[in-house]
């Protein structure tokens, strides 16, 4: 009798993990990040990177960030999850547009060319999930998204508030990304800023939040209430139809747990909790979603970018259906 041909299983591995080319996110296909290019390739999720942190106020190095990510993702994950049976893959044919073209030192000019990819993904009906870079490249996503997505809301998980009008004159700086995000057109009302430490926010950020309507979930709160509460009524907030822009800076996470980033965080929460808080926002569905502050040459292992890819991932797993809907 026969042997029947064996198939071939596309999430099993052939070689070593740090074998092969490299560079893209997931090793996805490279695709330009143009509307009409993405459109063909039936692209529901694009990666997109902004290599820039010359607007951080702590230390330098989330330049680095979107290449460590990727190398990170590109040789220690698979796109298939089998605790859920899932395949990012299959589900949302996700790509990789690759980098900004950056300007040095011109925030202006290099968030033009970030904010106009990033309105090239969102034509395309495509996710644009940002890896940063310093906290500032939240600027350029959502004022593409602002344009695009109506009722949107936006949540921010991070330790600061990010609330500034500006930072010596400068309104483009990494403390001023929700500023920026409400001067573009998303409702104060339905903005929650998620894990906030009060040892790290200057007294005119949270009268900001105030006087705005902004809602604040302390640290403090999580620790007492859990992360299910926090869920629930940050999505009582933010939630809709519009869906979510999620922004998520790593130095939200202890710095045990983070340490490759401008400014690490003590007293922060667990890698666990982040993922348990990115997984049950992005179930309301993500109209963007990005990831900022890795910086991979401040720590000796690859723990943050190691985390930061989990933040993609899940993220993405959620928004498209695999822990079921809201």
């Amino acid at each position: 009798m026969a042997e029947a041909p064996r198939t071939t299983d596309e999430t099993m591995w052939a070689s070593v993990l740090h074998a092969g080319l490299a560079g893209t996110f997931l090793r996805l296909p490279y695709v330009a990040p143009e509307a009409e290019l993405l459109r063909a390739r039936g692209a529901r999720a694009a990666i997109y990177g902004i290599p820039w942190d010359s607007m951080a106020v702590g230390r330098s190095g989330a330049s680095y960030g979107p290449r460590g990510i990727r190398e990170i993702a590109s040789t220690q994950f698979l796109t298939y999850n089998a605790t859920w049976d899932f395949d990012l893959v299959d589900a949302l044919s996700p790509v990789d547009c690759g980098d900004a073209r950056i300007i040095p030192g011109n925030p202006e000019r290099s968030f033009d060319v970030a904010q106009a990819a990033i309105g090239q993904i969102l034509a395309a009906g495509a996710v644009p999930v940002t890896l940063g870079g310093d906290h500032s490249v939240t600027i350029p996503a959502v004022r593409a998204v602002a344009e695009q997505v109506a009722d949107a809301g936006l949540v921010l998980i991070d330790t600061h508030l990010d609330t500034a009008l500006d930072v010596g004159g400068e309104e483009l700086s990494n403390c001023c990304p929700i500023t920026r995000a409400i001067d573009a057109g998303f409702a104060p009302e339905r903005t929650v800023l998620i894990g906030m430490s009060g040892w790290m926010n200057p007294r005119a950020e949270i009268e900001y939040c105030r006087e705005r309507g902004i809602t604040v979930i302390w640290i403090d709160e999580i620790w007492e209430h859990g992360v299910a509460a926090t869920l629930e009524r940050a999505l009582a907030i933010a939630g809709g139809e519009g869906g979510l822009y999620l922004t998520v800076d790593v130095d939200s996470l202890d710095g045990a747990y983070a340490p490759g980033t401008s400014v690490p965080t003590n007293g922060g929460r667990t890698a666990r909790e982040l993922l348990g808080l990115v997984r049950g926002l992005a179930r309301n569905g993500l109209a963007g979603l990005d990831v900022v502050e890795t910086a991979p040459s401040l720590e000796a292992s690859s723990i943050t970018a190691g985390i930061a890819t989990r933040v993609v991932m899940d993220g993405l797993a959620a928004h498209a259906g695999a822990l079921g809907g809201p």
